[in-house]
């Protein structure tokens, strides 16, 4: 029997994939291939923005469901003022909020081809020039003009930011949480269940608690 040329070889193997078990020599190098496609997809997309950030403040991105999305603006609704997405990934939620009625609507995120990402699906939707995007690092953002924050970050970064917005924000902002609470917050309200869970929570109902606390440890 002659021998089957490269290119027949080839697509025998690609169409007994599905027929066969992989095996644990299959499953090994399926799995280290996926690890190598991943961290080529960080490595180009998404470390950029990353390296001016001290490591135990930098938030992998993660995209927003839709009902995640749809949770955390119902917590907004019937609100008014500048509305900013600290870490805003591909912009999801910023350009929400604009069709909310939230504006002005702005995301600071560092990573470039995630500003690229957001302006285009703002471009998409008819909101180009809208709606704001901007490279800024979160950290140093002055949210003093702020009454609208939405946050989906990590548990590790909480601590810091929630000491940022007492220290900035005005007493008539609301903070809404995605993913993660404030720890050290009580939520005004709460949507949602499991991954989808979003919080609320007004800074003068929160600035009220933490002086409460303060003054019974001191007495």
């Amino acid at each position: 029997m002659e021998p089957e040329e490269p290119e027949e070889t080839a697509g025998a193997a690609w169409g007994r994939l599905g027929e066969e078990p992989l095996g644990g020599r299959g499953l090994l190098e399926l799995a280290v291939a996926s690890g190598v496609v991943a961290w080529a997809t960080w490595a180009a997309l998404l470390m950029p923005g990353f390296r001016r950030v001290p490591l135990r403040l930098q938030v992998p991105y993660q995209p927003s469901g839709p009902r995640q999305v749809a949770n955390a603006l119902a917590l907004l609704r019937g609100r008014a003022g500048k509305t900013v997405d600290l870490g805003s990934g591909d912009g999801r939620l910023v350009i929400e909020a604009y069709k909310q009625g939230l504006r002005p609507a702005v995301g600071y995120e560092l990573n470039p081809w995630l500003l690229c990402l957001s302006n285009y699906r703002a471009w998409k939707a008819g909101y180009h020039g809208k709606v704001s995007f901007l490279k800024k690092d979160l950290w140093k953002v002055n949210l003093s003009d702020c009454h609208n924050v939405i946050v989906f970050l990590a548990p590790s970064v909480k601590p810091p930011l929630a000491t940022k917005l007492l220290a900035e924000l005005p007493d008539e902002a609301r903070v809404v949480a995605g993913r993660f609470p404030f720890s050290s917050w009580t939520p005004t309200s709460t949507l949602g269940q499991g991954l989808e869970q979003v919080w609320a929570y007004d800074m003068k109902e929160v600035r009220r608690a933490a002086q409460s606390e303060a003054q019974s440890n001191g007495s």
